[in-house]
C-alpha cells in the first residue's frame, strides 16, 4: 500500500493484538492505520501529528499512514435526519410497551438522555391515557422533548382507538407508533394528515408524525403511500379533516418513520431482521422512486436489540434508527413488577415462546412472552383449544370445565359475572353480543383471563405469578449475557439511561472495529466485545 503521508508522536503506535483492541475502544479519538516496513505490518496510532513529507528518520521515528479515520461518537451512528426530525441526541428509541410498562416515568428519562421514548397506551382506558398525556406535556412540554405514546389497532373496540387518535390531536401529542395496523384505519389516517398545511416556501408541512410498526411488506405500502382518497374525502365528509388537508394528504404517505419489528416480544411474526429489513428497504426504495418524494423514509429496527452487536449490525443493515423493548421492561423504570423484572433477569435465549393475544385471541394471534417460571403460555393454550373445540361455555365436558375453573381461579359463573360487570362500564355493546352469541361470551371470559394475567405482572400479584404473562422476545437472553459479571446484571442497577448509552456505545465501538477491519487491519475477535460500564 502506498503511504498517503508519515505519522509521529509521544504515543507508541499500537501493533499487538492487545494494543490494537485498545486503540479500538478510544472511538473518539482520530486514528492513523499506519504500516510497519520491516514487518508489512498494520498497526495504530493515535495522537501525534501526520506530515506528507517523510521526516529524518535520525532524530524522528516515523510510521508511513495508509489510512486516516476521524472521531466516531454513538450520536452519528444511524439517520442524521432521526434527530433533526425528532429532536434527539441518538438514533435511539424505547417501544411502547403496553398497559402502562412503558411508564410516564421511562418516557421522561428517555427524553432526557436524548433518546425518544413512547408510552405504551395500548390495552389502557382513555382516562388513564389522558393522565398520561397530561403528566408529559406537563414534564416535557408539546414540541421540545422528543416523547410521544402509541396507538394500537383495535378490532373488537374500534371506538377506542378512535376516541385515543382524538385524544392525542387534542392534547397535542406530536408522535404516535401505531402497532398491530394489517391495513389503515380513519384513526390513524385522521391523526397522521391533522394539521398539515404550505409553509411560506410552498413545502407541505405536518405537525403530527406517525411511526409505523411493520412487520410486513404489504402492511408497509399501506403507510408509504397517501392514504386511499375515499378514505380522505370521508374523514373530510364527516369534519374530521378540512378540505386543504384533505388535498394535502395526497402528496404525503402516512408515515415517515418505520420500525421494522422482527422477533420481538409481544405481537410479532418471528421474523429474523436482515431479510425482513431487506424486503422493507426494497417497497420503500420503489415507491420513493414511483411518488418521487424528496423527504427522508425512515427504517427503524426493532427485535432481537438486546446487545452492542445486535445494534451495530441493525446501523449496518441501513436502519436510521433502532427500537428496543424486552430490555426496557427489564429497567427500573418500567411498570413491571419488580418479581417480574427478576423472572426477566434469570431468563435465557430460548425462555420465550408464543402463546394466544388477549386482543385478537378470536383471530387466534399469538405474541411472545417469557416461558421461564410461569404457565401463563399453556394455560393460554389451552383456552384457545377450548374456544376452538366448542361452542358455549355449557358445551364444555365437566372434566376440562374442572380443569378450565383451575385456570380461571373461580367458577365459569362467577368469571362470566366479573367480566360481564367490566364490559359494563368499558363497552356494554359486547355484553349486549355476548347474551346473544354464547361463543363471543367464551371469548370474552378467556380474554378476561389473558388480559388479567398481565395486569397481575405488572401489579405484582405474588398468588398469581406462575400466571404471570411478560411480554418478551429472545433479546433478554442476549442482554442477560452480555451483562453477565458487570453492574448491569442487577436489576436494580438497570436503568433506561445506562442501558441506551451501553448499547449505543458498544455499537459504535463494534462499528470502528469492523471500520478497521476492512481497511485491512488484524483486529482480535475480543476487541468486539464491549464490556458495560458506567457511562453519564
Amino acid at each position: 500500500m502506498k503511504p498517503i503521508a508519515f505519522w509521529s508522536g509521544s504515543n507508541p503506535p499500537a501493533f499487538t493484538a492487545q494494543a490494537i483492541a485498545s486503540v479500538t475502544q478510544q472511538i473518539r479519538e482520530t486514528v492513523s492505520i499506519i504500516l510497519d516496513p520491516a514487518t508489512g505490518q498494520l498497526g495504530l496510532a493515535t495522537g501525534g501529528a501526520i506530515t506528507t513529507e517523510e521526516p529524518d528518520q535520525s532524530t524522528t521515528r516515523s510510521w508511513p499512514v495508509t489510512a486516516v479515520l476521524p472521531a466516531m461518537y454513538p450520536e452519528w451512528l444511524g439517520d442524521r435526519s432521526f434527530g433533526e426530525a425528532h429532536g434527539t441526541r441518538f438514533p435511539y428509541v424505547a417501544g411502547a410497551m403496553a398497559n402502562g410498562i412503558a411508564t410516564t416515568r421511562l418516557v421522561v428519562e428517555m427524553a432526557k438522555n436524548g433518546c425518544l421514548g413512547f408510552f405504551g397506551a395500548g390495552g389502557l382506558g382513555l382516562e388513564r391515557i389522558k393522565v398520561a398525556v397530561e403528566e408529559l406535556i406537563s414534564t416535557l412540554g408539546h414540541n421540545g422533548a422528543p416523547w410521544g405514546c402509541n396507538l394500537i389497532h383495535s378490532p373488537n373496540e374500534p371506538a377506542l382507538e378512535e376516541a385515543a387518535a382524538d385524544l392525542y390531536i387534542q392534547q397535542g401529542v406530536r408522535k404516535v407508533s401505531a402497532a398491530a395496523y394489517m391495513a389503515l384505519t380513519p384513526a390513524i389516517v385522521r391523526y397522521a394528515y391533522h394539521g398539515i398545511y404550505r409553509d411560506a416556501d410552498g413545502l407541505v408541512q405536518r405537525p403530527n408524525m406517525v411511526f409505523a410498526k411493520i412487520s410486513r411488506p404489504e402492511v408497509a405500502r399501506h403507510f408509504m403511500n397517501p392514504a386511499p382518497k375515499a378514505m380522505l374525502d370521508g374523514l373530510v365528509a364527516d369534519g374530521k379533516l378540512t378540505a386543504e388537508e384533505g388535498e394535502l394528504a395526497l402528496l404525503l404517505p402516512v408515515a415517515e418513520d418505520y420500525t421494522v419489528e422482527s422477533d420481538s416480544g409481544g405481537h410479532t411474526d418471528n421474523r429474523p431482521l436482515a431479510p425482513l429489513f431487506s424486503t422493507i428497504q426494497a417497497v420503500r426504495d420503489e415507491i420513493v422512486a414511483e411518488r418521487g418524494y424528496t423527504r427522508p423514509i425512515r427504517l427503524g429496527a426493532a427485535g432481537g436489540i438486546g446487545s452492542p452487536q445486535a445494534v451495530a449490525s441493525a446501523f449496518a443493515l441501513g436502519a436510521s434508527y433502532v427500537l428496543t423493548g424486552t430490555v426496557n421492561e427489564a429497567c427500573v423504570e418500567s411498570g413491571l413488577a419488580d418479581d417480574g423484572k427478576e423472572m426477566l433477569a434469570n431468563a435465557g435465549l430460548a425462555d420465550v415462546t408464543m402463546a394466544p393475544a388477549a386482543d385478537m385471541f378470536e383471530l387466534g394471534v399469538e405474541l411472545q412472552v417469557l416461558k421461564r417460571g410461569t404457565m401463563f403460555a399453556p394455560r393460554a393454550k389451552k383456552l384457545y383449544d377450548l374456544y376452538r373445540a366448542y361452542d358455549s361455555l355449557d358445551a364444555i365436558p365437566n372434566a376440562e370445565t374442572a380443569e378450565l375453573e383451575k385456570i380461571l381461579g373461580a367458577s365459569v359463573a362467577q368469571s362470566w359475572d366479573s367480566t360481564r360487570e367490566f364490559w359494563m362500564e368499558r363497552d356494554a355493546e359486547q355484553v349486549t353480543r355476548a347474551e346473544a352469541e354464547p361463543h363471543h361470551k367464551m371469548a370474552l371470559v378467556f380474554r378476561a383471563y389473558l388480559g388479567l394475567s398481565s395486569r397481575w405482572s405488572i401489579v405484582g400479584d405474588a398468588a398469581k405469578k406462575m400466571d404471570y404473562q411478560i411480554w418478551c422476545g429472545p433479546a433478554i437472553g442476549a442482554f442477560n449475557a452480555w451483562t453477565a459479571g458487570s453492574f448491569l446484571a442487577k436489576p436494580e442497577n438497570r436503568t433506561v439511561a445506562q442501558v441506551s448509552n451501553n448499547l449505543m456505545e458498544g455499537a459504535a465501538v463494534i462499528a470502528r472495529a469492523q471500520q478497521l477491519r476492512t481497511y485491512g487491519v488484524a483486529i482480535p475477535a475480543f476487541a468486539f466485545d464491549y464490556r458495560p460500564r458506567l457511562l453519564n
